[in-house]
């Protein structure tokens, strides 16, 4: 698999990488067998960064990954977040000693010395016009607990004001066929300011994977089932903030448009990979099948114009109005 730098870093990330939500919890029942076997199969197809939370699991994610690390000779590289874990999750929460907390917590779940990358997690708005949140982690990056910082976050104005912060050194951020604004300006700045940026959600919570119907359903702790309506979370990490049967409908014409012999997750990496200012899209897996069909979109040929013309007008007209002026 060919190799994209991580902005500032100086890192080579595998382009599909593994985003680790689903082994931690909340996208209904998986075993840590199974995830480890998910885990192991992406370092044998050349995955090399791995993206988790404080909070997936309560930790279970990050443990998970540091067994993977123990068990592995391979340069693995662990992005985790901080901040999701204030109750209430407000912007005054972001003090040190919380941030201090959040982090020593961390830092043993992935039983390490050092953080490889640390990102706010999708703090409040208000976060970001506070310079002394990033004097922190400036100051724990200079302690040695963090090799790097960066975020995580919802809107396109936030990731434009975060990377204003010189310390930030990466950006997550939902991008996929039915979230493109960040293609707008946001990349092309990020890749000014030489900032990475991982792709987060991007098959939409599996609903561009074509395989999800108006029978399937989800069971009571997956946030595709109680999240949809934002009762826990923002619900643009919800099927992106789409109606489902909306996404379902859209679904049905980007499968009319697949180039031959290439699946429908395929096609929705591969889009992702096609934007120069992405350093990696970051999907989730929960065994060792999903992992293959992520990782087949690495070795895809490049889409042509007039898949990529296709795709954006089905996005111009059918799905931009519904979330392009939200995030």
């Amino acid at each position: 698999m060919e190799r994209r730098r991580l902005g500032r870093t100086g890192w080579e990330i595998s382009p599909i990488s593994f985003g680790a939500w689903a082994i931690g919890g909340t996208w209904g029942t998986v075993s840590d067998a199974e995830s480890l076997a998910a885990l192991h199969r992406a370092v044998d197809l050349g995955v090399n960064f791995f993206d988790t939370a404080d909070v997936y699991g309560d930790g279970r994610s990050e443990r998970l990954l540091a067994a993977l690390r123990r068990e592995r000779s391979e340069e693995i590289l662990i992005a985790t977040k901080a901040g999701r874990r204030l109750n209430p999750h407000v912007a005054a929460g972001y003090r040190e000693e919380n941030l201090r907390e959040f982090i020593e917590r961390s830092l043993r779940n992935l039983d390490v010395e050092a953080i490889d990358l640390l990102q706010l997690h999708c703090p409040p708005t208000d976060v970001y016009y506070r310079p002394e949140v990033f004097d922190v982690l400036d100051r724990m990056v200079t302690e040695g607990k963090l090799r790097h910082y960066g975020v995580s976050v919802e809107r396109v104005e936030e990731a434009l004001k975060a990377i204003e912060y010189p310390g930030v050194c990466s950006v997550q951020i939902i991008f996929n066929i039915f979230r493109q604004r960040p293609a707008d300006h946001f990349l092309e700045e990020a890749r000014r300011r030489d900032v990475g940026v991982l792709a987060r959600l991007p098959l939409s919570s599996g609903m561009l994977t074509g395989k999800l119907t108006r029978q399937t359903r989800f069971e009571d702790d997956d946030h595709r089932s109680f999240n949809r309506d934002g009762a826990a979370f923002d619900k643009g990490e919800t099927f992106s903030g789409i109606d489902y049967d909306t996404q379902l409908d859209a679904v049905e014409q980007l499968r009319h448009l697949l180039p031959s012999g290439l699946s429908l997750t395929a096609l929705a990496l591969r889009w992702i990979l096609m934007f120069e200012g992405i350093t990696a899209a970051i999907p989730g897996a929960k065994s060792v099948a999903q992992v293959g069909e992520n990782i087949a979109a690495a070795t895809q040929p490049p889409l042509d114009s007039q898949t990529m013309s296709a795709i954006a007008r089905l996005y111009q007209e059918r799905l931009r109005p519904l979330v392009h002026h939200l995030w």
